[in-house]
């Protein structure tokens, strides 16, 4: 588990140990200069890797959930990184887990209808802004500081790939979202004084478990899939209570969430990044075990 805050930074904010101390202060004065700087990190990992140069981005989506401020990460980052000024920036804040398939969504959307498109996604996570004691009255705000952890993810997406300098690892071949039937107040978050909370319902894996069939055939019966095991799995690990009831549910083989559950026991549940990191793990270990494809 990787994270930012330290013995020395905790016994000098003596309010951020508290359960529910004010701390908004000190924690901003953290995350709105060290997200943009982890991000900048797992950016230029990936600019290096696409292996063009950066004045060809063209769009940068930015999203944390770790803080928030004016003018965004996503500006800091491009002076960060010294993108072109005119690079075209989308700034997402506080969408929490799901939003590591919402960027996809948004630069897919994105790379598809503005022709030549380059988009940059950045995902930095910093768990400084929700980090908090114990309470004996909320204990599901302790499950959460069990899991969480921090990191930073970046990838290059674009349609039409140039064959002579570009070298694609997954195709994004649809796109979907929909909201769980009776999930209102499952997962809730707060920015207040004493930073960001979280509340989860005890039976959030249930809730998950029960519905995730019936969300996956609207997704996948228009594209003629019906059988969960005759695709790859990058599902956000929530937790492994939650993984475990999908794969039940699912009657998926063991294989299938490994990519998954190896990023979770790393490096725990880093909100948005998660997505990215699975994607990273699974195509090392296709390339690993020699498969033709990342998947």
């Amino acid at each position: 588990r990787y994270m930012y805050l330290t013995e020395e930074i905790l016994k000098e904010n003596p309010n951020i140990c508290a359960y529910m101390a004010p701390s908004l202060d000190a924690r901003q004065d953290m995350v709105v200069v060290e997200v943009p700087k982890l991000g900048k990190e797992a950016a230029q990992k990936a600019i290096k890797e696409w292996g063009q140069p950066k004045s060809k981005i063209t769009h940068l989506v930015f999203c944390t959930t770790s803080g928030v401020d004016m003018p965004g990460a996503d500006y800091q980052l491009t002076k960060l990184l010294g993108l072109q000024p005119s690079v075209k920036r989308f700034m997402m804040y506080q969408q929490g887990c799901f939003a590591g398939g919402t960027v996809l969504r948004l630069a897919k959307d994105l790379a598809e209808n503005n022709k030549g498109a380059r988009v940059l996604v950045v995902c930095s996570e910093i768990t400084a802004v929700t980090f908090r004691g114990p309470s004996d009255a909320h204990l599901d705000s302790l499950v959460g500081q069990a899991l969480f952890g921090d990191g930073a993810a970046a990838l290059v997406i674009g349609s039409d790939p140039d064959p002579d300098l570009e070298r694609p690892l997954f195709q994004l071949v649809s796109a979907a979202q929909t909201i769980l039937p009776d999930s209102g107040g499952a997962i809730d978050g707060h920015l207040r004084e004493v930073g960001l909370t979280f509340h989860l319902l005890k039976d959030v894996p249930g809730l998950i478990s029960k519905h995730i069939e019936k969300s996956l055939k609207e997704a996948f019966q228009p594209l003629g899939i019906c059988d969960w095991n005759s695709i790859f799995w990058i599902a956000h690990p929530g937790g492994p209570a939650i993984l475990d009831q999908v794969e039940e549910k699912l009657e998926l083989k063991p294989e299938k969430l490994r990519a998954t559950r190896h990023v979770l026991s790393e490096y725990g549940n880093m909100s948005s990044a998660c997505v990215l990191f699975i994607l990273d793990e699974m195509r090392k270990a296709s390339s690993k075990e020699g498969l033709n494809t990342t998947g």
